[in-house]
């Protein structure tokens, strides 16, 4: 029997699914509770994200103010904070815990899931140098000086990181129930 993050098999040997190797009970009692904690952890952060991610697209369809302004350079540091702990935490329990690195890099909603995820931070980009850039209009009080057209882009890049985080949500549910796995 393998070991899971869903606790020890019935005969208490735990196996660690990345290596095969036996565990003791010791260790086993270890990794469990570190597993569930680095899975509370990454659900935390991928809930943040999403949330900063919505703000971020009621605030940018409003009418840009300073103070508006502020919170969408608020909400981007919890977006940019957010997705570095889900991308650290969810590597951590792809090598450290749960199935081994071997059976997610053979899931194909995995892999998709992670190129999504890398899609979402590469047109991220655009909209953090964008809010970046308002700093010293802020810092002055002002509300800063962006064409509509820019507006627009950022809409639409905010949308389309929403809807890619939904994709990835299916993804995250079609690879919890092994759909699409094509290992060996």
């Amino acid at each position: 029997m393998q070991f899971s993050v869903g606790g020890m098999p019935a005969n208490g040997v735990a196996v660690h699914t990345a290596s095969r190797a036996p565990l003791d009970k010791a260790l086993a009692n270890r990794i469990v509770p570190m597993a569930s904690l680095f899975a509370f952890l990454h659900h935390v952060a991928a809930f943040a994200l999403v949330a900063a991610l919505a703000v971020e697209f009621v605030l940018i369809k409003g009418e840009l103010t300073v103070q508006s302004a502020r919170k969408l350079l608020l909400t981007d540091l919890v977006f940019g904070v957010s997705s570095g702990v889900v991308l650290v935490v969810g590597l951590l329990r792809v090598f450290y815990f749960e199935k081994g690195a071997s059976y997610y890099f053979h899931s194909v909603p995995f892999i998709t899931k992670l190129s999504l995820f890398a899609v979402v931070g590469l047109l991220s980009i655009y909209p953090t140098v964008t809010f970046l850039s308002w700093r010293a209009s802020l810092k002055q009080g002002l509300v800063p000086a962006v064409v509509a057209a820019k507006i627009s882009i950022i809409r639409r890049i905010v949308h389309w990181e929403l809807v890619a985080v939904v994709v990835i949500l299916l993804c995250a549910a079609l690879m919890a129930r092994g759909v699409g796995y094509v290992g060996a």
